[in-house]
């Protein structure tokens, strides 16, 4: 799998040569097999993500603040003001994150390091394995309030 591309590519050991498409000969009985067992897929990523969290998260509250009143509708849009930064090159993720996620990680700008499935809600690890390197989500729901992610590994 390319880390760069999120993409299967084939590698010869004898030539040192890779390439997109199967090589010719290759059993595709076999192939389809391979691929439908993902593992392929990568067992771990690493992301870091922008939460705003609201009234009905899990734990309102955070870093910044002791009791976190806004509602769900309020967060959604706070958090859509900082993907239009993202989107207009304004601002990244990071740096968004170090004064405005509501999570811990905003010290490492929101940085959550590598983690394999099964170490995040459901809906945030959905988000984060299908992302492309250096893609940044829509708006992802949690029990911990919504997120911006993007992949960085």
């Amino acid at each position: 799998m390319s880390k760069t591309h999120n993409q299967e590519y084939y590698y010869n050991k004898k030539t040192n040569e890779s390439q997109w498409s199967p090589p010719d000969g290759t059993d595709s009985t076999k192939l389809q097999e391979y691929l439908k067992l993902n593992l392929h897929k990568p067992t771990k990523v690493r992301a870091s993500h922008l939460l705003v969290k609201h009234n009905g998260s899990r734990r309102p509250a955070s870093w910044k603040e002791e009791n976190i009143t806004r509602s769900k509708e309020e967060a959604i849009e706070i958090l859509k003001s900082y993907q239009a930064k993202i989107l207009s090159g304004e601002a990244t993720l990071g740096e968004l994150a170090l004064d405005n996620s509501d999570c811990g990680s905003h010290e490492k700008n929101g940085d959550l390091g590598f983690f394999a499935r099964g170490a995040m809600q459901p809906s945030f690890e959905k988000a984060a394995f299908a992302l492309q390197v250096g893609e940044i989500s829509d708006i992802v729901e949690s029990d911990s309030g919504v997120h911006l992610i993007e992949r960085t590994g």
